[in-house]
């Protein structure tokens, strides 16, 4: 007797005769690319290192694309934002020990925003693994140790035979909901070793679904429909899940007022009259939210920027659907829904009874404008100018990606993103050096439009060799740089907290003279005449830099007593 599950696809002639004589000279690097390829894969960030030529080379001898930046850890930033723009795992090829090491943190920053990142990393060869000090260069004792923390599996290859299978594993875990980071490290002599194994063809790594409890969302259904007063937290795992347009259609069917965290920017229509924008650095905010008698957190935490540091304390019932099991009623009690955004929304979209409520919007425009008198009683016209230029000169279809730095902190609140996976920020792990690359990354994704990062000067520093790597592949990226002369938020912070500032200050070099040094067209601008100098850069074809020298402040916190 035989069942379906036992049949198994036969190859036809063709394919056992090609099987039966692979091409000459493949090595165990042609097995990773041409399982890359076999997944999906047309683009690959990295560097090359002396244990991972063996990898490069078979990247030479293939069709992907290869996008070398000029850091490691910029070359993650720029695969963590191709994940983002795509929702494909970008691959990301690095050497062993130092070049390996100086990816973590953009590794960190993958995991913090679920961003899909498939890092391959070569290691000393398989007579020098298990933890022995053989005195390999780049040797580690347990290098794979340094990430198990950081992304979300590591995969260790030993023989070329395993590499399709590890690659593939991974590849299906970065794009299982949650999306992440993953790690798989094969050996400097694994990379280089002859293959006659057959050319690798037809790769299945289907993610899994991972689809809500219908038990769950028939109590979360009926909570939602008896509300009175229902409110809604969507954070970044709507926007990675691509269920903003499903998020749309509940809160009109509930009538529910609509909040998104940094990470869930465009989640919800900035103008809607549901909308409560992005003010959850506000006490008004937070009451609003506190005053729910049921709050429905959608692809969020409710992590210390989303809940005001940590000061929100609901007092009505909470429903959190999550993807990520480790932040299910991480910070709250809850009816907690382990699942991706998307499949729990359309379930509750099924099940949920429409509701009327007539004074909602009323209570949304009167939030919003306690937050708008707050604002303005604070004296801080030029920020909100700066920030007000950079929206009126960025194309509405354009993607942003904001570093650590006092306009991006208004950003996450006061920024409207103009839709979904449009502004990204360093906001997950909170890392300086996340914007130009980062853009670099989404405009190899998506060179038909022009692509904005934003920086400050200091964590301009950190990423100023990829002027570089922008003029190499004429990318459409616009740099804006905030020069206010060092580590601005924490000069305010120490100020504040200390009544004076330390390590804050910095030289720096004038930024457009040394963008024009790299072939990239560089301009200083005042606040004035912001707009008019960002719109021309961005509609000028390539990379360019305009350095606004300013001091800009901060908004008063709410949470602090």
């Amino acid at each position: 007797m035989t069942h379906d599950h036992d049949q198994v696809l036969r190859p036809t002639p063709a394919q056992t005769q090609a099987a039966l004589s692979p091409p000459p000279g493949r090595t165990g690097g042609d097995l990773v690319v041409e399982t890359l390829a076999g997944l999906g894969a047309t683009t690959v960030f990295g560097l090359p290192g002396q244990h991972a030529l063996g990898l490069f080379d078979a990247v030479r001898r293939s069709d992907l694309r290869y996008v070398g930046l000029r850091t490691e850890n910029n070359a993650g930033f720029a695969a963590d934002a191709y994940g983002r723009i795509t929702g494909e795992a970008a691959p990301l090829l690095l050497s062993t020990g130092p070049g390996a090491l100086m990816s973590l943190a953009a590794l960190h920053e993958a995991a913090a925003a679920s961003a899909p990142v498939l890092a391959i990393s070569s290691q000393i060869p398989v007579a020098g693994l298990g933890g022995g000090r053989h005195g390999y260069l780049h040797e580690l004792p347990d290098q794979a140790a340094s990430f198990r923390g950081v992304v979300k599996s590591v995969h260790t290859v030993r023989t070329p035979s395993q590499i399709p299978s590890a690659v593939a594993a991974a590849w299906k875990s970065a794009l299982t909901a949650p999306h992440g980071p993953v790690w798989v490290e094969i050996p400097q002599d694994v990379l280089l070793a002859p293959t006659a194994l057959p050319v690798v063809t037809g790769v299945d790594a289907t993610p899994e679904d991972l689809p809500p409890r219908p038990e769950l969302t028939a109590v979360a259904a009926d909570l939602l429909s008896n509300a009175v007063r229902p409110a809604v937290v969507a954070g970044g795992g709507v926007v990675r899940a691509d269920a903003s347009g499903k998020l749309k259609l509940l809160a009109e069917r509930l009538r529910a007022p609509v909040v998104t965290t940094p990470g869930g920017k465009g989640a919800f229509p900035w103008t809607h009259p549901l909308s409560l924008r992005s003010w959850l650095e506000d006490r008004h905010t937070t009451d609003f939210l506190e005053d729910a008698d049921v709050l429905l957190v959608v692809g969020s935490g409710l992590g210390e920027l989303s809940s005001n540091y940590h000061t929100f304390e609901p007092r009505g019932r909470v429903i959190q659907i999550e993807a990520d099991l480790g932040k299910l009623e991480s910070n709250h009690p809850a009816l907690g829904i382990h699942a991706d955004a998307r499949l729990a929304l359309q379930a509750l979209l099924e099940t949920v009874e429409r509701r009327e409520d007539d004074t909602a919007p009323e209570r949304v425009r009167e939030l919003l404008a306690r937050v708008r008198e707050r604002i303005d009683a604070q004296e801080l016209t030029l920020e909100q100018q700066v920030l007000a230029s950079v929206r009126g000169a960025l194309p509405a279809d354009s993607p942003s990606f904001w570093d650590m730095t006092i306009l991006a902190y208004w950003a996450w609140s006061a920024f409207d993103a103009k839709g979904p996976n449009r502004m990204h920020s360093a906001q997950g792990a909170g890392g300086l050096g996340y914007g130009f690359p980062a853009a670099l990354g989404a405009a190899v994704a998506d060179p038909t439009r022009p692509v904005l990062a934003v920086s400050g000067d200091g964590g301009a520093l950190y990423s100023i060799a990829e002027l570089a790597t922008a003029r190499q592949h004429d990318l459409p990226v616009t740099w804006l740089i905030v020069d206010d002369g060092g580590y601005g938020i924490l000069r305010e912070y120490m100020t504040d907290s200390f009544g004076a500032a330390t390590g804050t200050e910095l030289a720096r070099p004038d930024f457009a003279a040394l963008a024009e040094s790299f072939g990239v067209p560089g301009v200083r601008t005042t606040p004035q005449t912001l707009e008019a100098d960002l719109s021309k850069a961005l509609a000028a074809p390539g990379p360019s830099v305009v350095v606004l020298p300013a001091v800009l402040r901060m908004f008063a916190p709410t949470h602090l007593g």
